[in-house]
C-alpha cells in the first residue's frame, strides 16, 4: 500500500513524539516510586513531597494559555527545545535540593517545561501536520504514552537502588538532553508562518458563536475530567468502602488500567469511523452508566466487577475525546490557541479533583462522591449533546476564521 505525502511526512514526526513524550511523562511520574526516599532526605512530609505533582499540573495549565501565542508566532519545534531545556535545568535543581524551598522551584520549572513539550504541543504538531486526519495520529500517540510509567517506575526502582533519587534526577536530566533535544531538532517541521486571516463580513457573529463553543467544549472536558483525575486517586478506597478486601480492590484497581488502553486501541482502530464528539458522548454515557451501577449495585461485587468494566472503557475513550474532541472546530492555528487555553482548567482539575474527592469519601461517604459523579456525567453528555447540534455552524464557521 503506497502512503500519501502526508503520511510519508507524518510517521516519522509520530515516532518522534512517541519516543519523547514516553521518555517525558516517564521522568516527571518518579515520585510515584521514590516520594518516600525524597521526603526522608529532605525533611518534609509525604504530602509535602506530593505536592510536587500538584506544583506541576498546576504551572502547566496556567503557563499553556501564554503558549498559544509563542506556538503560532515561533513554531512547535523551537518551543519543545526550548522546553528541552528547561526539564534539564529543573532535573538538575532537583537533584540539588536540600529542603523545600528548591524542590518547589524545581517542581514549578518542571510544570513551564512541561507546558512546552508534554501533550499539547505534540498535538498541535500533529494537526499542523495532517490538520482534521491528525486524529488517529493522535490516537496512536496516546497509546504509546500509556506505557510511560510501565516503562519508567522499573527503570526509576533500579536507578535510586544504584544511584539514589539525586543520581536518578541527574539520569534523567542526561536522558532528556542526549535524546529529546536531537530528536526535536532533527525531525520536527521547521516552522511556516501562517498566512493572514482574511477578513470576513460575518466576524461578529462568528466571534460570539466560537467563544459559546469553547466554553462548551471547555465546561464538558472539565466535567468529565474532574470524575476521571478524581477517580484514579479514590478508586481503591471507594473499593474497599464497597465491601470488598484491600487485596481485592488492587486486583480490580489494576484492571482497570488495561481495560482503558484496550479502550484506546479499539477507538484507535475505528478513528476513521467517529471523531472525537461521539467518542464523548458514548464514553460520557458509559461512566454515567457505570456510577449508577456501583451506587445501586449495594456492593454486590458482580456490580462492582461490572462498574470496573464499563467505567475502564469510558474512562479509557474519554481521554481520547479530550484530546481530539479540539479538532471537530478548530484547525491549524485556531487548534493551537484553543487546545493550550483547554489545557489551564484541564490541568487545574487533574491537580484538584484528587484531594476534593478523597476529601468528600472520607468525611460524608461514598455515595456522596458517586452522586457528585453522576450530576457532573449528566451535565456534561447534555453540554456535548448541544456541541453536536451546532456541529455544522461552526464547521461553516471555522472556515472563515482559522
Amino acid at each position: 500500500m503506497r502512503l500519501s505525502a502526508d503520511q510519508r511526512k507524518l510517521l516519522p514526526v509520530l515516532a518522534v513524539l512517541a519516543v519523547t513524550q514516553i521518555i517525558s511523562w516517564g521522568t516527571v511520574g518518579l515520585l510515584a516510586v521514590v516520594g518516600r526516599s525524597v521526603a526522608a532526605d529532605l525533611g518534609m512530609d509525604i504530602a509535602g513531597v506530593f505536592a510536587g505533582n500538584s506544583i506541576f499540573y498546576v504551572t502547566m495549565g496556567l503557563a499553556s494559555p501564554f503558549l498559544a501565542k509563542v506556538f503560532i508566532r515561533h513554531g512547535t519545534r523551537l518551543t519543545m527545545m526550548a522546553g528541552v531545556l528547561l526539564f534539564v535545568l529543573a532535573f538538575c535543581l532537583l537533584a540539588a535540593a536540600r529542603g523545600p524551598e528548591l524542590y518547589i522551584l524545581s517542581w514549578g520549572l518542571l510544570g513551564l517545561a512541561g507546558a512546552a513539550t508534554l501533550t499539547t504541543p505534540a498535538y498541535i504538531v500533529l494537526n499542523e501536520i495532517a490538520g482534521p486526519k491528525a486524529r488517529s495520529a493522535i490516537g496512536a500517540l496516546m497509546l504509546a504514552t500509556g506505557l510511560s510509567s510501565s516503562l519508567f517506575w522499573p527503570l526509576a526502582a533500579l536507578l535510586a537502588q544504584v544511584l539514589g533519587w539525586r543520581g536518578t534526577c541527574l539520569v534523567y536530566a542526561g536522558l532528556i538532553a542526549l535524546v529529546c533535544l536531537p530528536l526535536y531538532a532533527l525531525v520536527l517541521p521547521r516552522h511556516r508562518r501562517p498566512p493572514p486571516l482574511a477578513p470576513s463580513t460575518a466576524e461578529a457573529p462568528v466571534a460570539r458563536e466560537q467563544g459559546i463553543i469553547f466554553l462548551l467544549i471547555v465546561a464538558a472536558i472539565a466535567l468529565n475530567a474532574f470524575v476521571t483525575f478524581g477517580f484514579s486517586a479514590v478508586l481503591i478506597q471507594l473499593l474497599q468502602v464497597q465491601g470488598l478486601s484491600f487485596a481485592e480492590a488492587v486486583t480490580l484497581g489494576s484492571m482497570l488500567g488495561v481495560i482503558q488502553v484496550g479502550a484506546r486501541a479499539v477507538d484507535f482502530l475505528g478513528g476513521g469511523r467517529w471523531d472525537g464528539l461521539t467518542t464523548g458522548l458514548f464514553a460520557g454515557i458509559a461512566v454515567l452508566l457505570a456510577m449508577l451501577l456501583l451506587l445501586f449495585g449495594n456492593g454486590a461485587h458482580i456490580a462492582v466487577i461490572g462498574f470496573i468494566a464499563i467505567y475502564g472503557l469510558g474512562s479509557g475513550a474519554l481521554a481520547v475525546a479530550r484530546a481530539t474532541l479540539p479538532l471537530v472546530f478548530y484547525e491549524k492555528a485556531a487548534f493551537a490557541k484553543a487546545t493550550t487555553r483547554i489545557a489551564l482548567p484541564l490541568n487545574v482539575i487533574s491537580a484538584a479533583a484528587p484531594p476534593l474527592l478523597a476529601g468528600l469519601l472520607n468525611r460524608i461517604g461514598s455515595s456522596a462522591i458517586l452522586g457528585l459523579a453522576i450530576a457532573c456525567c449528566g451535565l456534561a453528555s447534555i453540554l456535548l449533546v448541544i456541541l453536536n447540534r451546532r456541529r455544522p455552524a461552526v464547521v461553516a464557521g471555522v472556515a472563515s476564521v482559522a
